[in-house]
């Protein structure tokens, strides 16, 4: 089923609040149904990207850190912004070496997502990054990270019995594991 005409209308829209890394707009709408309606989109200023790390031996790297917006804490595959832009991939790379020390010989692009898109206009692309080379992580000030090396397959575990529940580890995760049949 090929459907590409919008069935919504948008009547009016307003930017109720911004900051540098997003725009929350109050939309007045007709719906598909052409009843009237609300809307609140968020729409952010970067692009989100994520990156599977793995080495030679089929372990991956993930990152921990509190999670201010959830209050728990959260493993997840390193990932971070991608000003718009910017080149994704760039910022993948830029992200691993950031949060984990690690730089690699080999990138794969495996999915352009998006993370929420009842919501927010974001869009995500994951990456595996393997050749990887050890050297000094460089956290952003406001990151308190840990950084965990384990089995993929002790990661993809994680995923499935919900102690990783971040969108983009989720979604890379599961692809890899798909991929490399674990």
């Amino acid at each position: 089923m090929n459907v590409t005409k919008n069935p919504w209308q948008t009547l009016n829209s307003a930017v109720r609040y911004e900051n540098n890394w997003l725009t929350i707009r109050h939309e007045e709408v007709l719906t598909p149904a052409g009843t009237p309606g609300i809307y609140g989109v968020v729409s952010f200023k970067n692009k989100a990207v994520g990156v599977i790390p793995i080495d030679e031996a089929g372990n991956t790297y993930l990152v921990g850190q509190y999670r201010y917006p959830l209050d728990e804490y959260s493993w997840e595959i390193p990932e971070g912004g991608c000003p718009l832009g910017t080149d994704p991939l760039e910022s993948a790379k830029r992200e691993l070496k950031e949060e984990t020390g690690l730089e690699a010989t080999q990138w794969t692009k495996i999915a352009r997502i998006h993370t929420s898109n009842s919501a927010t206009d974001e869009e995500g692309f994951l990456y595996i990054a393997e050749g990887l080379v050890q050297g000094e992580h460089e956290p952003e000030d406001t990151e308190d990270l840990r950084v965990w090396k384990l089995p993929l397959a002790d990661a993809v575990g994680m995923v499935m019995d919900s102690r990783i529940t971040d969108a983009l580890s989720v979604s890379g995760l599961l692809m890899v594991a798909r991929l490399r049949g674990i």
